[in-house]
């Protein structure tokens, strides 16, 4: 029963990613613990979710590494590319170590969504307890804008604001500016899909259901098993349900992707070469 389950994972695993372009990505991973080597480690279960060019939501990978690292982030996103993911226009995802240039070295031309809601923790941080409840309140009023524009001027506001009061709270928000804010390059109508990782909260929990039970894994094969299996099930109702998106906004989103890749492309032929000594 294993080895036969074991094959239809594996399929659908490596099966070929052909309903692109994937516009929109999030990818998260999860710690989970297997033996090895006769002692308990802790392994990262990467996984990917995307929407397909006919707008559902899709399973597009999973992979399980040793370290959450660049190395692992990189050889994931090879792997997702190299099976036929293409045209992603941004990911959505946590700031996990070297994800972003996985991103950049494999997505060429995609954009990075710093989740929100894990920001809000990172803020969270460095902010005095005393003070954190009207920073979080100044912080979910950049969100609150009816548009882009809004949205940044509310930003340079709340900074502004932080700067007098509490200096390293407000240098923070403004080095994760262009990391949490690449939401408003895209219609406002599906902004709450795309700036943070919380539609992929009930896969995660649902997950967590499986996985909790078992508690330590054997090896990781019976890992990927698992959890290959619950991803596989959940593809198929996500594939037979109603549209994640609408095809209206996700032509939109597609059109301004191109536009911005467009320009970027002209700035750099418009750019003159280094004069060398």
């Amino acid at each position: 029963m294993a080895k036969e389950l074991d094959e239809q994972v594996e399929s659908f695993r490596t099966r070929p990613l052909d309903a692109g372009p994937y516009t929109f990505v999030a990818a998260d991973a999860l710690t989970m613990k297997v033996r090895e080597g006769g002692r308990v480690v802790n392994v990262h279960a990467l996984v990917a979710t995307g929407v397909n060019v006919d707008g559902h939501r899709e399973i597009l990978g999973l992979d399980v590494t040793s370290a959450e690292d660049g190395a692992g982030w990189l050889a994931f996103f090879r792997g997702l590319t190299h099976r036929g993911l293409s045209g992603v226009a941004l990911v959505t995802a946590d700031a996990h170590s070297g994800l972003v240039g996985a991103i950049g070295a494999t997505l060429p031309g995609a954009s990075w969504q710093r989740c929100r809601t894990h920001y809000a923790a990172n803020l969270m941080a460095v902010t005095p307890k005393s003070s954190w409840g009207w920073v979080k309140a100044m912080l979910h009023s950049i969100y609150d804008q009816p548009d882009a524009n809004a949205v940044h001027a509310q930003f340079d506001r709340v900074v502004d604001a932080l700067t007098a009061k509490l200096p390293a709270v407000a240098e923070h928000l403004e080095q994760a500016r262009t990391d949490i804010l690449a939401f408003t390059s895209f219609p406002k109508e599906l902004w709450r899909q795309i700036w943070s990782n919380n539609p992929a909260e009930r896969l995660n929990r649902e997950i967590r259901r499986r996985t909790d039970v078992v508690g330590i894994f054997p090896d990781r094969t019976a890992l990927v098993r698992l959890v290959g299996a619950v991803l596989a099930e959940q593809h198929d109702e996500w594939i037979e349900g109603r549209r994640y998106l609408s095809l209206d906004v996700l032509a939109r989103s597609r059109m301004t992707f191109l536009d911005a890749t467009t320009t970027d492309h002209e700035s750099e032929a418009m750019t003159p070469p280094a004069l060398t000594a």
